[in-house]
């Protein structure tokens, strides 16, 4: 009888060392074993959105794209400024464009009174007409030096871009369609025709 309880205990006490040695089942509570870290615990949102630090290449961007924008005003200002100087220049060469001409031709104006008052008081018709060719060369000499030129067209074909026909003559001295006589000169100025001359053509 002895022995069975002897027996009885050892088993007993067997069983307690085995559920001793047996792991616990962990709940969500449970402390978490050694070695392992606890897990971190997630940020409640927020409804401002995390500030962010600005990109140094967006801010130099935005320098020269200011700065390009500043430029761009001052030159669009610039050409403003050139448009109307410009302008008024125009509008001034063309307003006095005559006036280099005119100047040169005061002195053959002031001669032309002269000329007018000699006549008038002396009778020495020669002296006259000498003072009038005199002036008449001088104003020659000044249309002439801004690119004046009389046309030489007797003696040339009729050309309907340079003569002005105002009569046809019989002629045995030209062949038919020959300028024969100009009735009123006509001038180049420069390379374009400033008047055709008005001529008789042979017919």
């Amino acid at each position: 009888m002895t022995t069975d309880k002897t027996k009885e205990q050892e088993n007993d006490l067997d069983k307690d060392q085995q559920a001793a040695a047996e792991p616990l089942d962990e709940g969500p509570g449970d402390v978490p074993e050694q070695g392992e870290e606890p897990a971190a615990a997630e940020p409640e949102p927020s409804g401002e959105p995390a500030a962010e630090g600005e990109d140094p290449r967006i801010a130099e961007l935005e320098r020269l794209a200011d700065e390009h924008y500043q430029r761009f005003l001052r030159a669009q200002a610039d050409f403003d400024n050139y448009r109307r100087r410009t302008a008024k220049e125009k509008e001034e060469l063309t307003q006095y464009a005559s006036l280099k001409v005119i100047s040169q031709l005061l002195p053959v104006l002031d001669n032309f009174q002269r000329a007018l008052q000699v006549g008038g008081e002396q009778q020495d018709s020669g002296a006259f007409a000498k003072g009038v060719d005199m002036i008449y060369r001088q104003l020659w000499q000044v249309l002439e030096a801004e690119g004046l030129k009389a046309m030489d067209a007797v003696g040339q074909p009729f050309d309907p871009e340079l003569h002005q026909a105002v009569m046809r003559v019989e002629t045995d001295e030209y062949e038919e369609g020959i300028v024969v006589e100009v009735v009123q000169p006509g001038y180049w100025l420069k390379e374009k025709v400033l008047r055709p001359a008005m001529v008789k053509v042979s017919g």
